[in-house]
């Protein structure tokens, strides 16, 4: 074991059970930890985040996301189905086209946040 590791072990056997009541009074419950841990999973593609960025900009089709991120339009509608089915994209119809945005400013700030931390 390196020093750094060796250090940050603590060497007291100590439970703190007044600091573990506290915690687990505020710790969310399973399905909400579940639910967040499959959240992050999908941020954790690489074409899914490149969509989610050119929708940072503009409402686009998938036609445009296609050609934006030289992929076919299959694969992008995959994707999107994805992104939709986890509440991070909304769509709407006008005529035939169908325009992709973001779903609302939680996706900004949660991306943008991830950003901020990777930047520091």
């Amino acid at each position: 074991m390196n020093k750094d590791n060796e250090k940050c072990l603590c060497k007291a056997r100590e439970i703190h059970r007044d600091l573990l009541g506290k915690v687990l009074q505020k710790l969310p419950c399973e399905d909400d930890i579940f639910d967040l841990a499959e959240l992050f999973k999908i941020f954790g593609d690489s074409t899914r985040m490149r969509i989610l960025f050119v929708l940072f900009e503009e409402e686009v089709c998938t036609c445009d996301l296609a050609e934006i991120l030289g992929m076919t339009s299959s694969a992008i509608s995959h994707q999107l189905a994805i992104l939709r089915k986890s509440k991070l994209v909304k769509c709407r119809r006008d005529g035939k086209t169908v325009f992709y945005s973001l779903s609302d400013e939680h996706v900004r700030t949660i991306i943008e946040m991830g950003l901020e931390h990777i930047n520091e």
